[in-house]
C-alpha cells in the first residue's frame, strides 16, 4: 500500500487550480485571437479580446499571490537549486522518463518529506514560474498600454517584438501544460497525482 505524505497545503492547491484554469482560458482566447478565421472564429474577436484581458488581470493577481505565499510559507525551498551536480541529476531523471519508466524501474528521486519535486520538475518549474510567466505578464501589460513600448529596437517595431515574445512564451507554457499533465499520470496509479492536488496528500511507494 502506498504511503501518503501531506505535501500540498490548501493555498497551494487553490493557487494551482486557479493558475491552470486561467492559463488554459488564456491559451484558448489567445489562439482564437491569433489564428481563427475572421468568418469562423473560435470565439468572436471582440469577446476573445475582452476575456483574454480579464483573465490576464486575474492571472497577474494570482501570480503575485504565488510570489508572496511562496516567499513567506517556506515553500520556496522547493524552488532552490543547491546541488552542484544538478545537471547530472536532471539527465538522470530525463532518462527515467524517456526509458526507465517503460522498463518498470523505480523513480530515481521519489517524493519524500523533504523533496516535492524531482530535479527535472524543479528546473522546469523555475523556468516557467520565474521566467516565462513573468515575461508573458510583462509583455501582455505592455500591449495593453502600447504607448510605453519602445517604438523601434534596431530598426524593428518594438510592438512587434513585444507581441512575438508574448506569443513565444505563451507557446512554451502551452507545451509545458501538456507535458505536465502527461507526467502527472506517472504517479503510483493513473490519477494519484491529480487526487493529491485535490486532497493535499501525495502517494509514494
Amino acid at each position: 500500500m502506498a504511503e501518503k505524505i501531506y505535501h500540498y497545503p490548501l493555498w497551494t492547491r487553490l493557487w494551482h487550480w486557479i493558475n491552470a484554469l486561467l492559463c488554459l482560458a488564456l491559451i484558448i482566447t489567445g489562439i482564437s485571437m491569433q489564428f481563427s478565421e475572421p468568418e469562423r472564429p473560435l470565439i468572436p474577436f471582440d469577446m476573445a479580446v475582452t476575456l483574454h484581458n480579464a483573465f490576464a488581470v486575474l492571472l497577474s493577481v494570482n501570480y503575485l499571490f504565488f510570489l508572496f505565499a511562496n516567499r513567506f510559507s517556506g515553500n520556496r525551498r522547493h524552488y532552490k537549486i543547491s546541488e552542484k551536480n544538478h545537471t547530472d541529476l536532471v539527465l538522470t531523471q530525463f532518462r527515467y522518463y524517456a526509458i526507465g519508466v517503460f522498463q518498470g524501474e523505480k523513480a530515481p528521486f521519489p517524493v519524500s518529506e523533504d523533496r516535492k519535486f524531482n530535479p527535472l520538475q524543479k528546473l522546469s518549474y523555475i523556468i516557467i514560474m520565474y521566467g516565462c510567466i513573468p515575461l508573458i505578464l510583462i509583455t501582455g501589460w505592455a500591449m495593453l498600454f502600447p504607448e510605453i513600448i519602445v517604438k523601434n529596437i534596431f530598426g524593428v517595431s518594438g510592438l512587434f517584438l513585444t507581441d512575438l515574445l508574448h506569443i513565444i512564451n505563451g507557446f512554451i507554457v502551452s507545451v509545458f501544460l501538456i507535458v505536465h499533465v502527461y507526467f502527472c499520470t506517472m504517479g503510483t496509479h493513473l490519477l494519484s497525482t491529480f487526487k493529491g492536488m485535490i486532497n493535499g496528500w501525495a502517494e509514494v511507494h
